[in-house]
Order: structure tokens, then sequence, then C-alpha cells
């Protein structure tokens, strides 16, 4: 009798296992095509076997709950990667929008910064054509006209830099809050895995925490550090805690220089940001290098030509004969108590694209001639259409220097499109990896559901036959049927 119940019980705790298993199965079938979900296989353990006369005799298997199917090195891995193409992504498309200003030659509409390739040349060409008649208005009006179109140009591109830059200084002001519900809630997750799974998987909790990585690994540079306890410790990529177990450190931001700068425990750490990853990285990268490097680039051919052509115009003499009071190359000083500035002279480099603009309103103040010569004389009107095909912008021609500029911003978009094609195969690459192993398959699915009916079909049966066996032994000699 005794044999016959531990027969019973051991079936019994096959047909517990099988149906738990099933339960595991069902579960993975439901959720097949929920976001984040992990699958889950069960976890059968022995049960403790009993010795009989010093022979040890199995006692069955339990199924003490399930697992999930996870790989947390490709998981770190794919944060890793999703991190630098989020920043990437970011970055291109605040680059595309920059580039669309400087679009060379294109003479789009779209462009505020219109052409202003082509508005140089025009500029230089209007001495040229002054050159030939430089006792004639309209020639010297069309020197105004195109002076006043270059110094717009270059004006408003200064004004779209630094509109993009306030905006994408706000976008990236509101990541943080993002940050901090994020972290916020990994830290409550990692408390909870502590609580209920401290030695072992915490299924759909991870889950979850995985969710918010994933998602917290889009927006900033991230390193995941595994602590004791099932627990997760986040930092950004330079190291400045943002989640220790279950305290979670919060992302602040302050004005410093007329832009946003973040924070964590009181300290700045704008510029670790900037080298991370993530969209914040992006939007910090293109705010605080791309744009600058482009208003610096404005800055300087604003200021070169600016200067240039106000002292070249300053030291000669205007249609009415009036000189001007610079210094020509002869080292004659004019006569004149005015100056002839045809741009507004800039005190320094920095802002002075911004700034650019024609001061001179009477085109009669074109100094065409030069010092001592009659106003039909065309020599200063040479020299400032040679200032085309001068070294007059750090050791390049204006059109050189400014063709240069948009070379390489075309360079940087193209470096920074094939970065991010790359690294938006390899997370591709590594979230087909994770699908493969972590996802839910339904023909796997149904191929172990069939095996645990099977399993849990062929115990009752053995179940049936016990119950036979076991009436039998109780009704000795009398004739029983069992249904």
């Amino acid at each position: 009798m005794g044999t016959i119940n531990s027969a019973l019980t051991l079936i019994s705790s096959a047909l517990d296992a099988d149906q738990s298993a099933l339960n595991v199965v069902s579960n993975n079938v439901a959720n097949a095509g929920t976001t984040g979900y992990t699958r889950e296989v069960p976890d059968f353990q022995e049960s403790k076997p009993i010795e009989i006369n010093g022979v040890s005799n199995g006692t069955g298997a339990t199924v003490t709950g399930a697992t999930s199917v996870r790989d947390r090195v490709l998981e770190a891995r794919l944060a890793q990667q999703q991190q630098l193409s989020s920043a990437s992504s970011t970055r291109l498309a605040a680059l595309n929008t920059l580039q669309a200003l400087f679009t060379p030659d294109s003479g789009s509409s779209a462009s505020t910064a219109g052409d202003i390739g082509n508005d140089l040349t025009s500029f230089f060409n209007s001495f040229s054509s002054l050159e030939s008649n430089p006792t004639n208005n309209a020639l010297r009006q069309e020197v105004l006209s195109s002076a006043t179109t270059l110094a717009g140009d270059i004006s408003n591109a200064a004004a779209s830099l630094g509109s993009q830059q306030s905006s994408l200084d706000q976008e990236a002001a509101g990541i943080s809050s993002q940050v901090n519900a994020l972290t916020s809630a990994i830290a409550q997750l990692n408390q909870q895995i502590r609580s209920t799974s401290p030695t072992a998987d915490a299924g759909t909790l991870e889950d979850q925490r995985q969710q918010d990585i994933a998602q917290l690994s889009q927006l900033v540079g991230i390193n995941q550090v595994t602590t004791e306890n099932n627990g997760l410790s986040i930092t950004t990529t330079s190291g400045q805690l943002l989640v220790s177990q279950s305290t979670s450190y919060q992302l602040t931001t302050g004005q410093s220089g007329g832009v946003t700068h973040f924070y964590l425990g009181g300290t700045d750490v704008t510029s670790g940001l900037t080298a991370g990853a993530g969209e914040l990285g992006g939007y910090l990268t293109v705010r605080d290098q791309d744009i600058p490097n482009a208003m610096a680039a404005l800055d300087q051919l604003s200021y070169s030509i600016s200067t240039q052509v106000n002292a070249l115009n300053n030291s000669g003499t205007d249609a009415n004969g009036v000189e001007g009071t610079g210094t020509n190359s002869s080292g004659v000083t004019g006569t004149g108590t005015t100056r002839l500035y045809i741009f507004n002279q800039p005190a320094q480099v920095s802002g002075s694209a911004l700034a650019m603009s024609v001061v001179m309103t009477d085109p009669g103040q074109i100094a065409a001639a030069s010092f001592g010569s009659g106003t039909g004389d065309n020599s200063n009107a040479l020299a400032l259409a040679n200032l085309a095909t001068q070294a007059t912008v750090n050791g390049q021609t204006p059109s050189g220097y400014y063709s240069q500029f948009v070379s390489q911003l075309g360079s940087t978009v193209l470096q920074v499109q094939t970065e991010n094609t790359a690294q938006s195969a390899s997370s591709t690459q590594l979230q087909s990896q994770i699908d493969s192993l972590s996802g839910v398959n339904l023909n796997d699915e149904a191929s172990s559901m069939q095996q645990y009916e099977r399993a849990y079909q062929a115990a009752s049966q053995v179940f049936t036959i016990l119950n036979q066996v076991m009436a039998s032994v109780l009704n000795l000699g009398v004739q029983t049927a069992v249904s």
C-alpha cells in the first residue's frame, strides 16, 4: 500500500508539474504580441528522493516557477548601440536643417540665407563693372544693392543659426524630465525585484526594467552595472550616478552662458553628456559644436569682407571728389573728415555676421578713384574688385573660404549619415538576435504545448491504472469495476 501511495503521489506531482508547464506556455502565447515581453520556460526541479532498504527512489519533479530566457550581455550591447544610433540620428536631422541654409548655388527660396556664394561673386563683380565706368551712378547703385543682398543673407544666416541653436537648447532641456521619470521608475523596479526575486529571474518586472532602460538609452548615454540582489546601477557614460539600487538621482538644469546646462548633485555634467550619446548627446553636439563652428565661419567671412572693403573704400575718392579718412597703400592719408564705410565696421570677429549691414546710403560715396586723382579715375574700384582674388579671409579668397566651409559642412553631414546607417544596422542585428532568443515563436510554443500535453496524458493514464490497482487491493476477492 505504501508503494502504491508513493506512486500516486509521484504521478500527482507529475500532473501538477505538467499543468504548470502548460500554464507557462499559455502565458507565452498570450503575450506573443506584447512589446518587451521575454519568453519564459518552466523550471523543473527534481523532488528529494527517499531511501527504502538502502535503495534511493525518486519522488518525481515539480515546477518551481518560470525563468525568462534573456541574455544580459546582448541586452547591454543593444542599449549601447541604440544610444549611439539615437545620438547620430538626432545630430543628422539637425545638421540637415543647418546645411539647408548653405546649399551652394541653390538660389532656393526656402533658404533664409539666400545664396551667399553667388552674393559674393555678384558683389565683387559690381566693382568690376564700376571700374569700366566709374562715374556711372547706376553702376554705383548696383554696388550698394549687391552689398545689401550679401550683408542681408549673411545676417539672416547668422540669425537662423541662432534660432536653431535656441530651438535645440529647448529640446535638450525638455529631455531632463523624461530622464528623471525613467530613472525613478528603474529605481522603484530595483526595489520590487530585490524584494520579490533577489536571487532569480523576476520575469515581467525585469521586462519592465529593461524597457525603461531601453527608453533611457535612447535619451542619454548610459552604462549599466549589475549589483547584488538582482539590482542594477546606472551611470552616465562619464561616470555620474543616475540610479543606485533603489535610489535615483535627478538631472537638473540651469542657465549658463545663455544656454541650458545640466547638473547631477550640483556638478555640471554638460560636457560629459555632450560626449556621451542618446538624443541629448546629439542635441548638445549640434548646439555646442556644429552651430558655433558654422557661426564662427560666418563671423570670420563677414569681419574680413567688412573691414577690407571699408578700409579700401575709405582710402579713395568718391564721386564728389571727397576723400576718405584712411591711408592708402602708398602711405597717403585722405583729407576727408567722414569715413567712407560701405558696411558697418565690426569691432571684433565674434558677432559680426549677425550685425552685418550696409550703412552707406549715397551711391556717390563709393570711392572708385584714388587719392589725388580725378573722379573719373578707376584705380580704387579696381583694387576693390581685386579683393575677390586675394587671400583676405584666413589665407583664402572670400569665395574660396566660403566654399571650403560649405564643403566641410557637407563632409560632416555625410560622415554622421554613414555612422548612423552603420549603427542602425548593428542595432537591428542585435535586436534580431535578442528576438530569436527571447521572443515568442508560436511554432515552438505549439511544439512545447504538445509535449507537455502528452506528458500530462501519460501521467493521467498511469494514475488511472494505479486507481484500478488500488480498488482491486481494497476489494480483494470481489470482482470490481473501476470507472
